[in-house]
């Protein structure tokens, strides 16, 4: 099967401010805003969502193509995804800007102020041919593409997942309702559903006509799976101890296609996504978990019980 991971590839900078921005924001003048925050220090970390999700196929053996846009200063991640054994050949490079990036100051109280520049990411990417044996996967990016995407794959057949996550606030709603139409799985947070049915004024059986499953993951809760007459409760696999939950969802997203690529059924896809999920939150960064075979066996059976799959291996 080849998987195509489309959305964005992006450097996360992250900052820690060790005070609180409510001590120096004042209300009644927050209309001539002006605040300098000094900070601890400056992280520099890979991330955007088609990155993130690849790299967690890659930990669980695949090889997925990520379908994406990179500026002039994509040589250092490109490095990295070379390393990790991911195909860069459908990363369109593009002259005179920079790869997208994200700029995040949280304070003591884990409150956050990002910026966020999209970059290449305002590019449209070098879209791949499609066919019924491809698995497609539509994450926020940029939306050209994912239209577009969303298009081709419908008209090849390739079953498709519709994730417009942090990009909603660029639609409307009947691009949305385009979009989506047609799509194997829509798959968002509880947030993002909510917030999706509102702008496309639809309920929730709309979505289900629409589509064949809806997957909406909720944090600690763990996740639900709906294919419009069943619902299957996932519950959150306990991670040994969770420093970072910023790029849980998209570690889940990349079980969930592990396990199609295996032909598994799509609860046990769930399952593997929650167990995937759990390794992600126990490091600092989207990128930084490792794991073997037989620990994400183990983790799985403990949570889930018997995983059934003794011929398979990570390689990590």
């Amino acid at each position: 099967m080849n998987i195509f991971i489309s959305g964005s590839l992006a450097y996360d900078r992250i900052m820690d401010f060790p005070g609180r921005f409510a001590d120096h924001i004042l209300p009644d003048k927050i209309h001539v805003l002006n605040v300098c925050f000094n900070i601890n220090g400056l992280v520099e970390k890979f991330g955007g969502t088609a990155g993130n999700i690849a790299y967690s196929l890659a930990v669980l053996g695949e090889a997925p193509c990520i379908v994406a846009t990179a500026g002039e200063d994509f040589s250092r991640y490109e490095k990295w995804l070379v390393q990790n054994r991911l195909p860069v050949s459908h990363i369109k490079p593009v002259a005179g800007v920079l790869t997208a990036g994200a700029y995040i100051t949280t304070d003591r109280d884990d409150n956050q102020i990002t910026a966020f520049n999209p970059g290449a990411m305002a590019f449209e990417a070098d879209l791949p041919a499609l066919d019924a044996s491809c698995e497609v996967f539509i994450g926020p990016g940029n939306k050209t593409d994912m239209m577009n995407l969303a298009k081709k794959a419908r008209l090849s057949g390739a079953p498709y997942f519709f994730d417009p996550g942090q990009s909603l606030n660029i639609w409307n709603g009947e691009e949305l309702r385009e979009a989506v139409s047609g799509a194997f799985c829509f798959i968002s947070n509880d947030y993002e559903l909510a917030l999706f049915l509102r702008m496309t004024g639809w309920e929730m059986r709309d979505l289900h006509n629409a589509v064949q499953v809806v997957i909406t993951t909720k944090g600690a809760e763990g996740a639900a799976m709906e294919n419009g007459s069943e619902t299957v409760a996932i519950p959150a696999v306990p991670a040994a101890n969770v420093v970072d939950p910023t790029g849980a969802g998209d570690a889940f997203r990349a079980g969930v296609l592990k396990a199609r690529a295996m032909g598994l059924p799509l609860e046990v896809a769930c399952r593997m996504g929650a167990t995937t999920a759990s390794f992600s939150v126990e490091h600092y960064g989207t990128q930084e978990h490792r794991f073997s075979w037989e620990e994400f066996c183990q983790r799985y059976e403990s949570a889930y019980g018997e995983l059934r799959i003794t011929n398979l291996r990570i390689t990590n």
